[in-house]
Formats: structure tokens, sequence, C-alpha cells
């Protein structure tokens, strides 16, 4: 795993240590999540759906991984550059992929949340098309 990642986790995984830091429902793989998240949200796919241009961090997990971590965290993110958006969208996919290799079945909710909304951006590159809004409806006011 690349080095600045390594570290952006090592500083979560060292806080959420703690027990104190924990929330409601933590769980270790939501720190690779996080991660995940502000690695897509930092690459801004342009071939993301209208919808989903950005993902936003809980609540719970921000007001418990402080703010000097946070910080941290969003330099060494900020800091990872690439050329082409199909660069940067092969980093999240290995990312993805070896975050996963982590945890169990049970505890990889999130983390295949993510990757299912990466990989659909995926084929939008790989058929070079853009992404469709997405218009969702109810159907009692159809």
């Amino acid at each position: 795993m690349d080095t600045k990642i390594q570290k952006a986790l090592e500083i979560w995984h060292t806080h959420f240590a703690d027990e104190q830091n924990h929330y409601s429902e933590f769980e270790s793989s939501d720190i690779e999540y996080f991660v995940g998240c502000m690695l897509y949200n930092h690459f801004a796919f342009s071939k993301a759906l209208h919808t989903m241009k950005t993902m936003d961090l809980s609540y719970d997990f921000l007001s418990s991984c402080s703010d000097e971590a946070y910080k941290s965290v969003a330099e060494i993110i900020g800091s990872i550059a690439f050329d082409t958006e199909e660069e940067k969208l092969k980093f999240l996919q290995e990312y993805i992929q070896k975050a996963k290799s982590k945890y169990t079945p049970e505890e990889l909710y999130l983390l295949e949340r993510l990757e299912y909304h990466v990989e659909a951006m995926a084929q939008r590159y790989e058929k070079n098309v853009d992404a469709v809004k997405i218009d969702f409806k109810n159907p009692l006011f159809r």
C-alpha cells in the first residue's frame, strides 16, 4: 500500500485504538472506508454520478476522529496527485482491494458500498460515457 495512505491509516488507527474515541457501531474498517471517501472526494471524478460527486463523512466519525488527526489525514490525502483520472481511479480501486483484504466479510459493508460506486464509475470510464442523472421518483406520485 502507498506509504502516504499507510501513514493516514496509522494516524486514525492509533487514535481509535483508544476505545474512548469510539462512537456507536464503530468498526476498524470504518477508518479504511473514510480514507477511501476522502480519496474519492479529493480526486473529484468527472464521471461520478451527479448525486455522487462527493461522499459525506459521517458526523459520528468526524466528531470522534479529532481535529488534529483529521487535519493530518486531510493534508496527506491532499498531497496525492496523478496526471489523469484513470490513474486516480486505478489507485482508488487498488486501495479498496487492499483495504478489504484486512477484514472479514462481516466487516466490509461500508467498503463494499464504496467499491460498488467506484466500480460503476469505472465502467463509465471504460466505456467512455458520461454519468446519467438518476431521477428517483416516488411511485405513488407518478
